[in-house]
């Protein structure tokens, strides 16, 4: 595995924690927790986006895109369980950074800034899921299941364990990734047919 392929994990894991982190502060900005009608009915935009970006199902997203992406030349198993984690542990090293530098507090505090079990989370669920990444470039069956993986996850959690701190903010967040996860779905799946039917033509 080059070094150039670990920095762009390292960069992309980096990018998502830090972005998250921003719109999570973003989203707090717009909401107006004094307001009964907004604690319990209100919405904005910033606080969709990090519903959204601030998932399981995302940060797990996460893992599975860079297996996918940094194993398109070696399509190595291999690679993708170490991208997994590397990509998952500077994301979440990124949001504690973030998160430190926003409270005010010392820099030098930011490791302990988030709970260890997410470092450990990185470490535990990063392997499998940059393993199943890097199976989305497989043919067949395997390879169809791996990349219908990121959204039946998705459409799953927003059913079992959906985000959100009201009813409101809930449903919304539930239409978009439900949109977004079938149109995904949607495509893996069309473009799986488009390519056996090119294999037996």
């Amino acid at each position: 595995m080059s070094v150039i392929i670990l920095v762009v994990a390292l960069a992309l894991g980096a990018g998502f924690g830090a972005v998250t982190s921003l719109a999570n502060a973003l989203s707090g900005e717009f909401a107006d927790l004094e307001s009964r009608e907004h604690t319990t009915g209100g919405w904005s935009v910033p606080e969709i986006v990090s519903v959204v970006l601030d998932s399981g199902w995302a940060w797990a997203g996460l893992a599975i895109c860079a297996g996918w992406l940094l194993t398109r030349t070696s399509r190595s198993l291999v690679h993708g369980a170490v991208v997994g984690p590397v990509t998952l542990l500077a994301a979440v090293a990124a949001y504690a950074l973030v998160d430190t530098a926003r409270s005010g507090a010392p820099l030098s505090g930011w490791i302990h800034s988030e709970p260890y079990y997410w470092w450990i989370a990185a470490v535990v669920f990063g392997v499998p899921l940059g393993v199943v990444g890097a199976c989305a470039h497989l043919p067949g069956v395997v390879g169809l299941l791996a990349r219908l993986t990121l959204p039946i996850g998705a459409a799953v959690q927003m059913v079992v364990l959906p985000p959100g701190r009201n009813e409101v903010v809930r449903d919304i967040g539930q239409v978009v990734v439900w949109t977004a996860a079938a149109l995904f779905a949607a495509f893996v799946v069309a473009h799986a047919l488009r390519r056996r039917s090119a294999g037996t033509a």
